[in-house]
């Protein structure tokens, strides 16, 4: 009886492993051969019976087992979630790990008339208004009205100004030097004594070479408003928690609010994600892709392991001609293309921000030998690695290819 159970066990598991695990992204698809061994059903005429045998099946299964276990030590355990949103281990929080955010802030009281300036290159800049009202005036763009509660991001940082009113200042104060500075919570104070406004304003800094491809792939401007008919959830949470904070004296504060507001950047980066149409040409929107979105984890949770584009395609639970097809014309690179410009992105993190030998780099990426390395960073940065180590006088958080360089190369 035990035997019949344990029959009957193995193969409904052998008829399900390679459905379920596969749609999940944690297995390998399975072998042709082994599936017409454990799913094919010879059926008796009158019977209903399967033909193979319980021996057959079993080790069928083990067989299977051994060319699986040892490929999945090599695949990050992830859980897919409606709309192919991962739940844990999933692209966007690799994506946002790899930027290594750090915020800082001012916190600012205004009277009008005022006028700040903001021009910060390879970082992100950020206002939440929190109380009163401002106007936001970019190059090439009517200006907007910003109320409480509203918050903006400009991933680029491109150079803008936020004033009382909405045609330009002749004067406007540059804050970028106050945000580089260490102020506490210091109140920044501008104007002539009229109507007031409080803002939090800042920036944050990144990986500028890791963050390339993020970076190009948002709009010039992330809004998120207080007053629309359905606001975020978050932001009204967000908000009350600032302004407590703001008023409060309570020992760790500068950290909470940092905390606060990387949380803020990272929700809007995820609403912007989540509302891109399918078809819009944007890779992110890979990211909603239930087949593409497992292989992406992949890629950036375990970049040094030796992918191959026909492990991709199980992963994808696709052909591997499929699944190429697919991964260019929504990534707009080839998969293993996609791969070595991730892996050099790393490497030139390593080389900026390490004393590791060229090396200890090359095998950090997924590379055996140093001189095929080499050869791969010199092709996508122009010099080989220890030229490259050499030319860089930026600190480590800043390493790699100027903002519209390494959006260009992304």
């Amino acid at each position: 009886m035990a035997a019949s159970r344990l029959g009957r066990f193995f193969c409904r598991c052998m008829r399900l492993w390679g459905q379920q695990w596969c749609r999940s992204g944690f297995a390998p698809a399975l072998p042709a051969a082994d599936a017409r061994i454990m799913v094919a059903r010879s059926v008796r005429q009158g019977t209903g019976r399967p033909e193979a045998s319980k021996r057959r099946r079993t080790l069928a299964f083990v067989r299977y087992l051994s060319q699986v276990i040892p490929r999945l030590s090599a695949v990050r355990p992830i859980t897919v979630a409606a709309g192919g949103i991962l739940r844990h281990m999933d692209t966007l929080s690799l994506i946002l790990d790899d930027m290594r955010l750090r915020g800082t802030f001012v916190y600012a009281e205004l009277t009008a008339p005022w006028s700040l300036s903001l021009d910060a290159p390879g970082s992100a800049s950020f206002h939440i208004v929190t109380g009163g009202q401002a106007w936001l005036l970019r190059e090439g763009a009517e200006a907007q009205l910003l109320q409480r509660g509203d918050l903006v991001i400009l991933p680029g940082g491109q150079p803008h100004r936020l004033q009382d009113k909405p045609a330009a200042a002749a004067r406007s104060r540059d804050i970028l030097g106050e945000l580089q500075e260490v102020r506490g919570l210091e109140a920044l104070r501008e104007g002539g004594g009229g109507t007031a406004t409080h803002m939090v304003s800042g920036i944050f800094r990144f990986d500028v070479n890791m963050a390339a491809p993020l970076v190009a792939a948002l709009p010039p401007l992330l809004q998120v408003r207080s007053h629309d008919a359905m606001p975020p959830l978050w932001l009204a949470i967000g908000l009350q928690f600032l302004e407590q904070e703001v008023a409060s004296a309570r020992p760790a504060q500068q950290a909470v609010l940092n905390r606060l507001l990387d949380v803020m950047f990272i929700e809007s980066v995820r609403d912007y994600v989540e509302a891109l149409p399918d078809g819009s040409g944007n890779w992110l929107a890979a990211l909603r892709d239930r087949s593409l979105s497992a292989v992406l984890a992949q890629i950036h949770g375990k970049p040094e392991y030796n992918w191959t584009v026909q492990e991709f395609a199980s992963l994808a639970c696709l052909s591997r001609s499929a699944f190429a097809e697919r991964f260019t014309q929504v990534m707009g690179h080839p998969p293993l293309a996609y791969l070595t410009r991730h892996r050099m992105r790393l490497a030139a993190r390593h080389l900026a921000s390490s004393s590791h030998p060229v090396s200890r780099v090359a095998e950090l990426v997924g590379y055996t030998s140093e001189a095929a390395f080499s050869q791969a960073f010199k092709r996508e940065y122009g010099v080989p690695p220890s030229v490259w180590r050499e030319q860089q006088s930026q600190p480590p958080l800043r390493a790699g290819a100027p903002a519209a360089e390494a959006a260009a190369q992304a």
